[in-house]
């Protein structure tokens, strides 16, 4: 089943079944993707591409009967070392996690590695008691017929198994075929994301690790990478969008847009800060 709707900003893409050898890339917008076949691939990304184990891959006996070594260590390891696992629901072609917003909601999210953002539904948004109103900043989005601007949250909390994450932007948008909404890379982008589609399984490695040299602030050069092209991206669009607005002469829609233009300016400087007290060097911030 296809979805309804293509959002631009959140670019909306099923699910990629993660299990075995698999190819992680970031796109222009700094969004990550998983491919398990290189083919899969856009040819100018492939240079770059990561190939990567999934962390479900098992061994088993060759043929001459030598047994295939333990993969689990008798001595149970911290969260931290071993990530955190989290039942999946099987919907179709779709993964589902339980997902608990600001410790308090309930939702089954479609995992989706390549949505820029998570999105909840219109009804959840009124149960978390959230308001939108002139001041919420709108995103663009692409439907089948028209771009329509998408509000945009910030939630206290995200919550899925035991790992958790604060400050979680979030669209609002109620998808077709009673969807309750996606897990998209504001949550999943701070970590490593694996899917062992035999047990109905997501394993989530935090990205942060020790600060050192290589890893100003416990984050790759990937990461740091990815999170400034993102807003850059954004930021462009934002104004694009803007100038046909202004064209157009639609006051309501453009304060909108300058709502959003300035929420991501906040956001960047912000990220600027993070960055230069954590010594990200300057290339991996343009």
């Amino acid at each position: 089943m296809r979805l309804g709707i293509l959002l631009v900003t959140i670019v909306i893409v099923f699910p990629t079944i993660i299990y075995g050898e698999m190819y992680k890339w970031v796109d222009e917008k700094g969004t990550i993707h998983f491919a398990d076949d290189l083919s899969n691939i856009p040819e100018r990304y492939r240079p770059d591409a990561e190939i990567r184990k999934g962390p479900q891959e098992t061994s088993v006996p060759d043929n001459r009967g030598k047994p295939a070594p333990r993969l689990t260590s008798p001595t149970p390891m911290v969260p931290e070392s071993r990530g955190y696992d989290v039942s999946l629901l099987r919907r179709g072609e779709l993964w589902l996690a339980e997902v608990l917003l600001n410790g308090r909601v309930k939702r089954n999210l479609i995992v989706d590695t390549g949505a820029s953002f998570t999105l909840i539904s219109r009804q959840a948004a009124t149960d978390l008691g959230l308001t939108v109103d002139e001041n919420t900043p709108f995103i663009r989005a692409a439907s089948v017929s028209d771009v329509i601007l998408l509000p945009l949250v910030t939630l206290d909390s995200i919550r899925v198994g035991n790992a958790e994450v604060e400050n979680v932007e979030a669209v609002i948008y109620t998808m077709p075929y009673s969807s309750e909404g996606l897990l998209g890379n504001s949550f999943l982008n701070k970590f490593r994301v694996g899917i062992d589609s035999v047990n109905g399984k997501m394993t989530l490695h935090s990205m942060k690790g020790v600060p050192s040299p290589d890893r100003p602030g416990g984050y790759t050069r990937d990461y740091w990478i990815g999170q400034f092209r993102f807003y850059h991206r954004n930021l462009a669009d934002l104004k694009m969008l803007k100038e046909r607005y202004e064209k157009q002469g639609n006051p309501s829609e453009l304060k909108r847009i300058n709502n959003a233009i300035r929420y991501f300016e906040h956001q960047l400087n912000e990220l600027e800060r993070r960055a230069s007290f954590a010594g990200v060097p300057r290339n991996w911030r343009e």
